[in-house]
């Protein structure tokens, strides 16, 4: 049997010695909790069952695997999280947690003294960077990263990072979804980007988790934790058990690229190639999305699109801000073919499109 299905069996154990215990507790009807009418009754405290103690070292191991690869970055007023990427000391991150800066002080999980780096490159519209440390210490150990095509909904993750500034923090969680595609606000930093196929996960992900580690029980990185939901209802605070990793396919991609050439050379990222602001109709409702400006030779050039077009639909879907243009364009690859629905001086007009590279 092999490890994964030795897990799945303890933890199908754990579940129902849970349910048992809760049986006693709450009393639930069934021919092991009858009593005979002559049988005397007696009272006192259910048996709590033991923790899996194979799970919890389990647990220990990953943590003891993977934890020395995940460091603290420290940008000039920014604080978050970063995953030692290769022995020679490149650190891959979010590029909202290196922002505009350069250089960095990089403390690792062995060490309280700080490592200097900079910046080799970064890439906002993937919500991906790389710094390389000056100075590479002894023993710098590389995080191993998995294949995305491989992450399950309802695998145990652990994210590990540095959340509101406390190093070397665990916790705890499933793999909720996958394929999620997510727009990132641009307040408080964020970069504005919309990113395709993203994990989602019910281990806690807080201010300074963004970079870290999202590590499954193989002590593989399957993704990087990058943002929270937020619940509008609430003033936009963040939402509980609702955070998103970049997959780590992802991850490895553009990092051989900034590594290997000092940028990315093939995003994967299809575009249309404008500029466009959100527009509202008469019921102040957004509507569309208007074409500022038309990147020379792009997509929509190419397509005849102009300014002053209004988009409504991008194949099937439609499009009522730049948010839904932008997570639409997201599932999409350079070079796929599709149509645009757009308005011009009230006329409605459809073309086809062949969809640049972002």
């Amino acid at each position: 049997m092999d490890a994964s299905r030795m897990r799945a069996v303890r933890l199908v154990s754990l579940v129902a010695a849970l349910v048992c215990s809760l049986a006693v507790v709450s009393g639930c009807s069934g021919a092991g909790s009858a009593q005979s009418s002559g049988s005397k009754k007696t009272t006192g405290q259910a048996a709590v069952p033991a923790v899996d103690s194979e799970l919890q070292d389990d647990y220990t191991r990953v943590i003891k695997d993977v934890l020395p690869s995940v460091v603290q970055i420290q940008a000039r007023s920014d604080l978050g999280s970063g995953v030692v990427y290769d022995g020679q000391g490149h650190i891959v991150t979010n590029a909202h947690v290196v922002g505009n800066e350069k250089t960095f002080r990089v403390t690792t999980a062995d060490s309280e003294d700080a490592l200097t780096a900079r910046l080799v490159f970064a890439y906002p519209q993937q919500d991906l960077a790389v710094i390389k440390l000056d100075d590479v210490p002894d023993g710098l150990k590389a995080a191993r990263f998995g294949d995305s095509s491989e992450v399950e909904v309802g695998q145990i993750v652990l994210a590990m990072g540095s959340p509101l500034g406390l190093s070397s923090s665990v916790t705890q969680g499933i793999v909720s979804a996958t394929g999620r595609t997510v727009s990132e606000g641009q307040a408080g930093g964020g970069t504005g980007a919309t990113i395709a196929n993203m994990v989602q996960t019910s281990a806690a992900i807080n201010p300074g988790n963004s970079g870290g580690a999202l590590v499954n029980l193989d002590s593989e990185i399957i993704g990087i934790p990058t943002l929270a939901a937020t619940d509008p209802n609430v003033g936009d605070a963040a939402a509980p058990g609702i955070g998103f990793a970049i997959p780590a396919s992802m991850v490895k991609t553009v990092a051989d690229q900034i590594i290997k050439d000092g940028r990315v050379t093939d995003s994967g990222r299809a575009a249309l190639g404008i500029t466009g602001r959100t527009v509202v109709d008469d019921d102040i409702q957004a509507a569309g999305v208007a074409v500022v400006a038309v990147t020379s030779g792009g997509a929509a050039d190419k397509a005849g699109l102009e300014a002053g077009d209004i988009i409504t639909e991008l194949g099937d879907t439609d499009i009522t801000t730049i948010t839904s243009l932008s997570e639409s364009l997201a599932t999409r690859k350079p070079g796929d073919k599709t149509t645009v629905t757009f308005t011009r001086d009230g006329a409605g007009k459809t073309v086809d499109v062949t969809l640049g590279e972002q």
